[in-house]
């Protein structure tokens, strides 16, 4: 979501009212300090398995560094407000809070909720997880508010729509 927000940016396209982190994984690196100190809390995700995703992702001669596969690394200057949701629990914690230092950084709106207790994706288990429906009523509040200006649903560039 974050790189291709940032791609659409880059190319002159209309972004999103804004945008809603779950859990992202923002370093392919492997950086973040919580892939040590989370390690054993979060039962879906540890170091060595994220190790094996980013060999399988990121092509064969691009550094892992690189903003289109690692967006913490890149600009994040003129993105739409983002709500990131993490929980205490996760290896990608500190992704995620590096991540919101870097888009306030960057005068990015941000809003950073650390979820107590919770794992990677909690949202997943909303059927039974208090927690999970909370998270998502709080991102649908986020959308909301973002999308409708005055009552009405903002369009800010009329221009790109198109007639079928």
């Amino acid at each position: 979501t974050l790189a291709l927000l940032m791609r659409l940016r880059d190319l002159g396209e209309a972004l999103p009212a804004c945008a809603w982190l779950v859990s992202p994984w923002t370093d392919l690196t492997l950086s973040g300090e919580t892939l040590i100190t989370k390690d054993g809390l979060d039962p879906l995700l540890h170091k060595a398995y994220l190790e094996e995703l980013a060999q399988a992702y990121v092509p064969a001669g691009v550094d892992r560094r690189d903003p289109r596969v690692s967006p913490l690394f890149g600009d994040l200057s003129g993105l739409p407000p983002l709500m990131i949701q993490v929980g205490s629990k996760e290896t990608l914690l500190a992704d995620s809070t590096r991540l919101a230092a870097a888009a306030g950084a960057a005068d990015v709106s941000v809003t950073l909720e650390i979820w107590p207790r919770m794992i990677h994706a909690w949202h997943l288990w909303n059927a039974r997880l208090e927690e999970g429906r909370r998270a998502l009523a709080h991102a649908g509040a986020f959308i909301q508010a973002r999308l409708l200006e005055d009552g009405q649903i903002r369009v800010e560039r009329l221009s790109d729509l198109r007639e079928p």
